[in-house]
């Protein structure tokens, strides 16, 4: 999906009052996000920088609803049950396509939800803790092959796209580390930081600003081209793993069944708020790239997603528990 060139796609002939007048009387109650990874994540955060221009676009508090577990699939599943009224919504990342094919699910992606917009993108990074001795990638690399399985890597979850990405980076590179899962971007940031494991695979919301204080030393990125976010790290396609791209996404989705409208006004809502300086503002600051896409073009692209991943993962024996 195309960063940056989707948010006005949405929002042809669209002003405040369109949105005021879509689906009859809705929202007439709270409006709940739920946020499938712990606090201090990046889903939480960018929950969180959304929630106030939603409440005051949709004249309705939006709240926000932390229900970590599974790699997010406890989350999900209470979305997918949840009743279709346009009162429950889910704000997940690329775990919801790479658990289709990870995870044994109560429910089929693409059958459980109704799929509202991608907001936005932003690679990973690996970053090691500054007091390893390694200075770079390659040192790591080195370090990992003299003692395979000593070093251990923190991701968000068994699972999820820095954990595909790391093993992916394992298989190509000839080089073993052992994975530590955690509940969410917050548990796992911590311990970083504490060095109480030597490296973390993140996207770089939640990282960012630790790299820049120099809390955190970053190895490479997994999107083909240097960041503007991170300028002089480079990226692993340009560290002998050619065409090497990982990117991870958030996204907003209601129960399968909720009214077509209702979704349409909730798009619509979240592409405005995005377009506003002080919002775009906050996700530059995070590291993320703005897209806000319509809930057709989200849709195909999560069903690729979970095609294109699924792939991966099957051909490279990737599980959950790894």
């Amino acid at each position: 999906m195309e960063r940056r060139s989707l948010l006005g796609a949405g929002l042809a002939g669209l002003a405040m009052p369109g949105i005021a007048r879509a689906q009859g009387t809705w929202p007439d109650r709270p409006v709940r996000i739920v946020v499938n990874f712990p606090p201090g994540g990046s889903n939480d955060t960018v929950a969180r920088i959304l929630q106030p221009r939603l409440s005051e676009l949709l004249g309705r508090t939006v709240v926000v609803d932390n229900r970590g577990g599974a790699s997010g699939s406890v989350g999900s599943t209470e979305v997918a049950r949840a009743a279709p009224d346009g009162y429950t919504w889910l704000l997940a990342n690329d775990a919801l396509a790479t658990n289709e094919t990870l995870m044994q699910l109560p429910y089929r992606v693409m059958e459980a939800f109704a799929f509202c917009t991608v907001i936005g993108t932003c690679p990973y990074a690996l970053v090691a803790h500054p007091q390893q001795p390694f200075q770079s990638f390659q040192q790591m690399v080195a370090a990992a092959r003299a003692r395979p399985n000593a070093l251990t890597y923190a991701t968000t979850g068994a699972g999820s796209g820095a954990h595909i990405a790391t093993v992916l980076l394992q298989q190509r590179g000839g080089f073993q580390l052992e994975h530590v899962p955690y509940r969410g971007g917050g548990p796992a940031l911590q311990d970083a930081l504490a060095g109480h494991v030597p490296l973390f695979m993140s996207n770089i919301v939640i990282i960012l600003n630790h790299i820049r204080a120099g809390s955190l030393r970053p190895l490479g990125i997994t999107q083909k081209t240097e960041s503007r976010f991170l300028p002089g790290v480079v990226p692993f396609a340009q560290q002998g793993f050619a065409d090497f791209e990982a990117l991870t996404y958030w996204l907003l989705a209601a129960p399968a069944r909720t009214p077509a409208p209702i979704v349409a006004r909730m798009q619509q809502a979240v592409a405005l708020a995005l377009q506003e300086p002080a919002v775009q503002a906050r996700m530059n600051d995070q590291g993320a790239d703005i897209v806000a896409s319509t809930p057709a073009q989200t849709e195909a692209f999560v069903r690729a997603e979970i095609e294109k991943w699924g792939a991966v993962i099957r051909d490279n024996n990737i599980r959950a528990e790894s």
